[in-house]
Order: C-alpha cells, then sequence, then structure tokens
C-alpha cells in the first residue's frame, strides 16, 4: 500500500485550486527557469502579489526558486505533482470501474424490454373518461339548456 503525505497532498491541491497560480505553473512549463519580473509580466497584478502565489506554489513543493545575485529565478518541481497524478489516478480506477458497471447494467436493461417492470403510473386505476370535451357552457337565466335540441 502506498501513503501519501496528506499535509503535501492539501499543500498541492490548495496551490492549483487557484487559476493565477495555475497561470503561472503554465508560465513555467516547457521553460528551464523563468525569472520572477518575467513571470509577473502577464498578469495585471503587483509584484509582491505574483510573489505571494509563488510563496504558495514553493511551499506545496511545485516550484524552486534559485537566486544569482539580484536576479530570483523560477522553475517547475514535477515530484509533488506525480504524487497528486497517482492519487487521482487511484480514484480515477475506483470510477471508471463503478461507471462501466453502471453502463453495463443500464444497457442489459434497455436490451431486454420484456422483462421491464411497469411504470407507477400503469397500476393506478385511471378515472372515467367524460363523453363531453371541455367545461360545460354555464346555464342561461332563460332556463333553457343549450345542447338541448
Amino acid at each position: 500500500m502506498v501513503y501519501y503525505s496528506t499535509d503535501r497532498l492539501n499543500r498541492v491541491f490548495a496551490a492549483v485550486a487557484d487559476p493565477t497560480r495555475r497561470a503561472l505553473l503554465a508560465e513555467l512549463e516547457g521553460r528551464d527557469s523563468v525569472t520572477i519580473s518575467e513571470l509577473a509580466k502577464p498578469f495585471a497584478m503587483s509584484l509582491p502579489a505574483v510573489m505571494k502565489h509563488l510563496d504558495v506554489l514553493s511551499d506545496a513543493g511545485l516550484i524552486t526558486r534559485s537566486k544569482t545575485g539580484r536576479t530570483v529565478t523560477c522553475r517547475l518541481t514535477a515530484a509533488p505533482m506525480e504524487q497528486a497524478m497517482e492519487w487521482l489516478s487511484r480514484y480515477q480506477r475506483f470510477w471508471t470501474a463503478q461507471l462501466d458497471r453502471l453502463a453495463a447494467f443500464v444497457e442489459k436493461d434497455l436490451c431486454s424490454p420484456s422483462q421491464a417492470s411497469p411504470s407507477p403510473d400503469d397500476s393506478k386505476p385511471q378515472p372515467p373518461k367524460s363523453s363531453k370535451r371541455g367545461r360545460t357552457p354555464p346555464k342561461s337565466s332563460s332556463g333553457s339548456d343549450p345542447d338541448t335540441p
């Protein structure tokens, strides 16, 4: 049995729950390392706000930062995301199996209509149908019935 650090997983899922942080991860995707100022350019927020998002990503282990002189660069770290994917894949296998069983049950039920149970509406007695259509017109004050010839 594989045991996952729930604290690490919680931090990873909390970090990727935010759309800005997902966008920051996308900016880092496929690039070796990117400076914080380059990462902040596409976002309509202050540099300190971007740095707070990067702190969350760093605390979750999704990125690493390195400093050379005055320049700080960021790089993706794959391990925490791989652990999250492993955790999710267990539930994907479970739900895939459950949904496959449900689909097989529904297909079997649809293919054999002779075994279909009567609907609840079929078992209720129906009221007798009226020979007249719609409402009967009100009686006139003259006392004559409009339906009488």
